[in-house]
């Protein structure tokens, strides 16, 4: 992406509707002026005389028990350094995001205009009631130890500066992992560590809680070695002086024979010839971002059998902290500890380390290209988009804070709060990120026939850059060219092709190809050679035919034009595969408790009982495809025979009755109205015979269109849902169909979503 167009988008991103990243939602209901006397005046003064007489309350009757404070001075951001309160905001946010979508932990960012420590520390100590717990986040070092180890002993909450901490726990971790596959003792092992700001002297001391002698590591700042003749030394690095070598040895010198190389400086600080000097099996960690202390290729090349870990997501091994910071505050705050001491940090090393080693969800592997990820030089660090990290590090975190003494509320069934876990979040974000991952694992080729279009252009760009897909215009290629100068739009090297216009023989030719196969599927259908060539000119027709012809192996449209524009050539060139009777659409509503399937959305207006078995067996292989099980519910506005007569009920109970009989094992029922089916608890009570009782519905399957297109419009606007689709399932080949006014992250969504389908076919 270039620096322009990454500023634009970036500005945008955080200006729009909006501005900024986050907001506080009420949690309870607010309907009446029952409600509002019950949150506050006179109702709230009961919890506040209960916090009164028992202060440990305020986790049961306030938001304390899940909230942190992300607290920065602005004066280490990000490698942008120092840069003041207000300038840190947006990162600050963004790490509230985090919290969020990975641990759903809610977040209040503070941004503290003072450099001053003990004013710092003030006013952290007197803000203690709200939070239960405070991450200190881009704070310069020296201050940052000083900072953090007084808090710790002032407050009595859990506090990390992730800053530190962070990076040290995951890197602990792989270190681990990495030592074991290569079978050394990691307290015989020389390290060099690369850097001795905050990050590198938390490291370091993990490293040697897991083992590490501090007589085999060896460290160096911008000046040099930490050695006991430097009168130069500030900070905490005086921890790991080490007078073994001469003061003036090179960092090429050091790394002769060297096991463990730990970057987290800068760039390009180490070279080939560097890395072939070190031990068999040598550890890489070039942890410095963007650009690593040397590349990935460079290493490998040079040292083929060394274990190479990054920070960056697009090589192996990516040491990224928020498969940590999360976590640990989760475990931290559920158990209401009073800190996030040594046990803790290392229980959470411990999990990550034994996660790699465990088989690797279906979901992951398809976020990855299905490339079978197992633990081995490629594979030492859990994955970001592992759904099992909050069941694994937050327990492990917990039951270390109970177990060291420093918790105030004890977990006693573990496998009923692992489930809680799982619960508090849903697969939405997940998705999407599964969808993306897989997308760039095998880049394919997608047309876009509404081209002409600003968002569509917009959103070319992005998976280009993103690597996504490769995109293919239609379209009038001044119109296009004059929006892209315009909007400032780069897409080098994408072809432009402008169905009605052709622009040399090569396009002729094809113009001719495309219509003679035309006229082929469709002559016994009235078609005629002449018209057949009039429909090539046609964006929707021309794409359809791209992707049937292999030209193109996906196609994305209908953001300009009515729905059948585009559906109908693809149903008359494509076609559905082998064996699929109805082609059927499915949106993905993106809620709170997951993904919720509806289908049929968009295609099927008369539908049999046959019809709708067939296209809820459809949409469960959809499903399926995201490693989600189908939990299915048939509906309508009846409850099990409740309106015995009623067409829509009837048409439900014969379909439901077919799926019953074609597959024993599924979850689906019905007919049944659509809040029995997302209420688990309702159902058992009411109807404990159902297959769904227990569950909550994930698939939603309406008995017409009109219903099915109603519901997903009313619950993304209505509810403010994000949303995907429609998917089209059942086609040979694939193209999607975007809603009209969709945004340009859901068409990028849907471009990802094709080239996916495009991999499977």
């Amino acid at each position: 992406m270039s620096k322009n167009s990454l500023k634009e988008e970036a500005l945008h991103y955080h200006q729009k509707e909006r501005p900024g990243k986050i907001e506080v939602i009420p949690t309870k209901e607010t309907a009446n002026q029952r409600d509002l006397s019950l949150a506050y005046s006179p109702g709230v003064a009961e919890p506040c005389l209960a916090i009164e007489q028992n202060v440990s309350d305020a986790y049961k009757y306030t938001a304390k028990g899940n909230l942190v404070a992300v607290i920065s001075n602005g004066t280490a951001v990000l490698g942008l350094g120092d840069i003041g309160p207000e300038a840190s905001k947006p990162v600050m946010e963004g790490k509230g995001l985090l919290f969020k979508i990975y641990a759903d932990i809610d977040c209040f960012d503070l941004e503290l205009d003072t450099k001053d420590v003990d004013e710092f520390i003030r006013t952290v100590k007197v803000l203690e009631p709200t939070f239960g717990g405070v991450n200190l986040e881009d704070i310069s070092a020296p201050a940052c130890f000083e900072i953090e180890e007084r808090l710790k002993k002032e407050l009595n909450i859990p506090v990390m500066h992730d800053d530190q901490h962070g990076t040290a726990i995951i890197s602990g971790a792989a270190l681990l992992n990495a030592l074991e596959l290569v079978g050394k003792d990691i307290s015989k092992v020389k390290i060099v560590v690369n850097g001795a700001g905050a990050s590198a002297i938390s490291c370091t001391r993990i490293y040697v809680s897991l083992g590490a002698s501090p007589e085999n590591i060896f460290m160096y700042d911008s000046k040099g070695l930490i050695h006991p003749d430097r009168t130069n030394l500030d900070g905490k690095k005086s921890e790991f002086i080490n007078g073994q070598v001469p003061a003036d040895t090179s960092l090429a010198k050091i790394l002769e024979g060297a096991d463990v190389f730990i970057g987290l400086s800068r760039g390009n600080v180490l070279d080939q010839s560097m890395v072939k000097e070190m031990a068999e099996d040598c550890i890489i960690f070039a942890m410095a971002n963007p650009t690593p202390e040397i590349s990935y290729e460079d290493a490998k090349e040079a040292r083929p059998d060394c274990i190479m870990a990054t920070g960056r997501s697009d090589y192996p091994n990516q040491v990224n902290n928020v498969l940590g910071f999360p976590f640990i505050f989760r475990g931290a705050l559920d158990v209401q500890a009073s800190e996030i001491n040594e046990a803790m940090k290392l229980a959470a090393v411990h999990a990550l380390a034994d996660l790699a080693k465990k088989p690797v969800p279906d979901i992951v592997d398809m976020a990855y290209g299905d490339i079978n990820l197992k633990f081995g030089k490629d594979y030492i660090i859990p994955k970001p988009v592992d759904p099992r990290l909050i069941t694994t590090v937050a327990p492990a975190v917990a039951k270390a804070a109970m177990d060291s003494g420093v918790a105030k509320f004890e977990i006693t069934d573990w496998e009923s709060y692992k489930e809680e876990l799982s619960k508090r979040l849903g697969q939405d974000n997940t998705i999407s990120k599964v969808i993306e991952n897989k997308a760039k694992q095998d880049i394919k080729r997608v047309v876009f026939v509404d081209a002409e279009n600003i968002s569509v252009l917009k959103a070319a760009q992005v998976v280009l850059e993103d690597r996504i897909a490769i995109p293919i215009l239609l379209g009038n290629r001044n119109k296009i060219q004059s929006l892209m100068e315009e909007f400032h739009i780069s897409l080098p090297g994408v072809r432009i092709i402008d169905p009605q216009k052709p622009v040399d023989d090569a396009e002729i030719r094809t113009h001719e190809r495309y219509s003679e196969i035309f006229l082929e599927k469709r002559k016994r259908k009235g078609v005629t050679s002449l018209e057949a060539a009039d429909v090539m000119r046609s964006r929707s027709y021309y794409g359809a035919m791209m992707v049937e012809v292999g030209d193109a192996d996906a196609m994305i449209g209908g953001l300009a034009k009515k729905y059948p524009y585009t559906i109908r050539p693809a149903l008359q060139i494509i076609g559905p595969r082998e064996g699929v009777k109805k082609v059927a659409s499915v949106h993905i509503l993106m809620t709170r408790f997951g993904p919720l399937f509806l289908a049929d959305t968009t295609i099927n207006h008369h539908l049999t009982a046959e019809d709708v078995a067939d296209i809820t067996e459809l949409v469960a292989e959809g499903v399926r495809k995201f490693n989600i099980q189908p939990k299915i519910a048939l509906i309508t506005y009846s409850n099990f025979g409740s309106v015995p007569n009623g067409e829509s009920a009837v048409l439900m109970r014969r379909a439901t009755s077919l799926l019953h009989k074609r597959h024993d094992d599924w979850i689906v029922d019905g007919e049944m109205q659509v809040h029995m089916a997302l209420n688990p608890d309702l159902l058992q009570q009411f109807y404990p015979f159902s297959r769904l009782a227990g569950h909550r519905a994930n698939t939603l399957i309406f008995p017409n269109l009109s219903s099915a297109n109603i519901a997903y419009n009313l619950l993304s606007h209505a509810a403010d849902l994000d949303i995907m689709g429609p998917v089209l399932l059942g086609l040979k080949k694939p193209v999607h169909v975007l809603q009209l006014g969709a945004t340009v992250r859901q068409i990028v969504d849907m471009v990802a979503m094709a080239a996916v389908d495009a991999q499977d076919a």
